[in-house]
């Protein structure tokens, strides 16, 4: 099993001003540096799922995957962009997190890894209290086909769709802060900034 990884950073930030998110300010470090700090020792390689100009990604020095297409069609076509560059690197699996979760865990992959085993299709989402988090997910090479024809046929529940392939659960406990944490307000930043002061 050969296992890439891909940060999702397409949203467009709307409830922050239009802001990019993977640029977000966090303690002094944006978002996109904390959540591949966490994810990158553990794949083969990486890159970003975007849209716009790929060159304001340069810096960190991943390949930067826009969706297929004109249509800007969420985190589904991010994950089809993906697994298109995965067979290009000779991969079997790709891992996949969205930009806006600073907290994730750092066996990440290799608990998903753990429930795939067990999957029919060896896809595994992650699951936290009961809730699952279908960004962060791990996508075997071989599931392409179907993901690209549900995407073209209007498709873009990712997480009822992952689990309609028998998708298993990877079941972590819950912490303090939240692995699983999104920052999808100001509010919710401010949060994540409060968390990181008092540990």
């Amino acid at each position: 099993m050969l296992i890439y990884g891909l940060i999702l950073a397409g949203g467009e930030g709307r409830r922050f001003g239009g802001t990019d998110k993977a640029f977000l300010p966090l303690e002094g470090r944006c978002l996109l540096d904390r959540v591949a700090d966490r994810f990158s020792p553990q794949l083969a390689g990486m890159a970003i799922s975007a849209n716009g100009d790929a060159r304001r990604f340069a810096r960190f020095g991943y390949d930067v995957l826009p969706d297929q297409g004109a249509a800007r069609l969420g985190p589904m076509a991010g994950v089809a962009a993906g697994l298109s560059w995965l067979a290009g690197q000779g991969g079997t699996h790709l891992a996949t997190v969205p930009v806006d979760a600073p907290f994730l865990p750092c066996d990440l992959v290799a608990r998903l890894v753990d429930a795939a085993m067990g999957a029919p299709a060896g896809l595994a989402v992650a699951d936290c209290g009961g809730r699952i988090h279908p960004t962060c997910a791990l996508w075997p090479l071989s599931i392409a086909p179907a993901l690209t024809a549900a995407l073209a046929a209007g498709e873009r529940r990712i997480g009822q769709w992952a689990l309609a392939q028998g998708a298993a659960r990877a079941v972590f406990a819950e912490t303090t802060p939240d692995a699983f944490m999104n920052l999808n307000t100001p509010d919710d930043l401010a949060a994540a900034e409060r968390a990181l002061r008092a540990n």
